[in-house]
């Protein structure tokens, strides 16, 4: 396995993930559960693997027109009103509201279940036997908007800077504890991302 939180790279990709890490004080590969396509607090999931959309949305929904709105919350530095910077992981400036739609994030919420997440950038992900350590595996092909591909080494930078230079208010989880992130390759080519709970408890 090779550390690589200090890996940089000119991509970020931010995440609306918690990510209560800590130091990884051993491996949790042999201890870890199937894969799961989701993941929910109360267990059960409404929809299967390989599911292609949620019960709400239409896929054959009519593409085009404007439509406009001010958005009834915010996150971080974004403004109601007026924005002047995209970034809205940053205590400085106004950021635009909506940025965070431009994301993928490892999981998404299903909006017709209490709490349900489901695979996103990543199409699975195993969980350690003591539920601390999660191990997402990334979909394969998925990439920046310029081609290039969206990698474990990705998460990991983004964790990292969202810990050292992001809004305060994202740093708080991250900081709960000391981050060491690794990536492992598995047969075809596949790559795990490893995140483990600083809260000693089950995070599942």
């Amino acid at each position: 396995m090779t550390d690589i939180c200090k890996v940089t790279r000119r991509h970020t990709l931010a995440l609306g993930a918690g990510a209560l890490v800590s130091t990884l004080a051993r491996p949790a590969w042999a201890e870890e559960g199937p894969e799961r396509h989701g993941i929910s607090a109360f267990g059960d999931l409404k929809y299967p693997a390989g599911f292609k959309h949620f019960d709400y949305v239409d896929p054959n929904a009519p593409k085009g027109g404007t439509f406009s709105q001010i958005g009834a919350t915010r996150a971080f530095n974004q403004n109601f009103l007026t924005f002047n910077s995209l970034n809205i992981f940053i205590l400085k400036g106004d950021g635009a509201q909506g940025m965070e739609l431009t994301f993928a994030s490892l999981l998404t919420r299903a909006a017709d279940e209490p709490d349900a997440l489901y695979g996103l950038a990543a199409r699975a992900v195993r969980i350690s036997a003591d539920g601390l350590a999660y191990r997402f595996l990334m979909r394969p092909g998925i990439t920046f908007h310029d081609g290039s591909p969206l990698t474990a080494h990705d998460v990991a930078f983004s964790l990292k800077i969202l810990k050292d230079k992001g809004h305060p208010i994202a740093q708080q989880p991250a900081r709960a504890g000391q981050a060491r992130c690794y990536s492992r390759r598995y047969p075809l080519g596949r790559a795990g991302l490893v995140l483990q709970y600083a809260t000693g408890k089950t995070a599942e």
